[in-house]
């Protein structure tokens, strides 16, 4: 049974203002298989990235479960909600749906939504049957004047995928360490569990930034002893800021098992869980991490 296969929703909140979405199965998966997309995005036009985007995944040959794409993938970065943003049941929202039903995947990565008169950057996780969850992006950046345009969200979103736990951020808020972090949490009585083993960052990241990127997916990998998948664009965006790509992925020590600059590419890897599990009880950092609370 694939991740596609049975799925059932369930939220559950946590004290730092999670949402877990996701669905139950007997089988616990050992493994997860991800495919990145690096692509260039044609500036403000819906219609042409959706076209673009079904061609590069309906070409997908390689089996898997979860295909990410960047940060406002269906416009570019965009200042201008008023004229870009869809609701929940608009064109890039519809796609999705039938995209992840016809290739029989989960489905993600953010849009322009307007939403109960506010404007977000907004994360969909979209799942082969229809049900969707989302994220809000948290922290906005207000460099190019992000904050001005959109409304924050207020909750974390970590998907849940046959056992495997996944954490769903956009961008800038790779840089804010604490909105990342990870944590134990206790799950039906049970002995105190991380709360993820993936963290995912859909992006818009500017070249001229690129080290701070690469650094940081490492970093977020290493202290929170998760593997993390940064996807990014490339290209030059509307207004001319290039885009180097450099989507990685990392595993719970750093380590990179994938990264891409410059070029255009797709590219599908399979995780380990038992890697994963042989860090974290060779390495038991986690449990003296600190407790703490975050005030929205």
């Amino acid at each position: 049974m694939t991740a596609c296969d049975s799925h059932q929703i369930h939220d559950r909140r946590k004290p730092i203002n999670s949402v877990t979405f996701g669905f139950r199965i007997e089988e616990v998966m050992a493994t997860i298989t991800i495919t990145t997309i690096q692509s260039d995005l044609h500036w403000e036009d819906k219609q042409a990235n959706l076209a673009m985007f079904e061609k590069k995944i309906t070409g997908i040959t390689e089996k898997t479960q979860v295909v990410v794409l960047p940060e406002m993938f269906s416009t570019g970065f965009s200042m201008q909600p008023e004229l870009l943003a869809e609701k929940m049941d608009g064109p890039t929202v519809t796609w999705m749906k039938q995209v992840a039903a016809r290739q029989k995947i989960i489905l993600t990565g953010s849009c322009i939504i307007e939403d109960d008169g506010h404007f977000f950057n907004r994360l969909l996780w979209v799942l082969p049957n229809g049900q969707l969850g989302y994220y809000d992006k948290r922290h906005l950046f207000a460099y190019a004047g992000e904050d001005e345009h959109y409304t924050p969200g207020e909750k974390r979103l970590v998907a849940s995928v046959n056992g495997w736990r996944i954490l769903l951020l956009i961008c800038y808020d790779l840089r804010f360490p604490v909105w990342c972090r990870q944590r134990l949490i206790d799950e039906n009585g049970a002995s105190a569990i991380p709360e993820y083993d993936l963290m995912i960052c859909v992006a818009n990241w500017p070249e001229r930034r690129h080290l701070a990127w690469k650094t940081l997916l490492q970093a977020r990998a290493i202290e929170n002893q998760a593997y993390v998948v940064g996807v990014n664009r490339v290209g030059n965006d509307g207004n001319n800021i290039y885009h180097s790509g450099d989507t990685t992925i990392a595993n719970a020590l750093g380590e990179v098992l994938y990264t891409k600059a410059h070029e255009e590419d797709i590219f599908t890897c399979t995780l380990q869980k038992e890697h994963l599990n042989d860090i974290r009880n060779k390495l038991p950092f986690l449990q003296d991490a600190d407790d703490f609370n975050i005030q929205l």
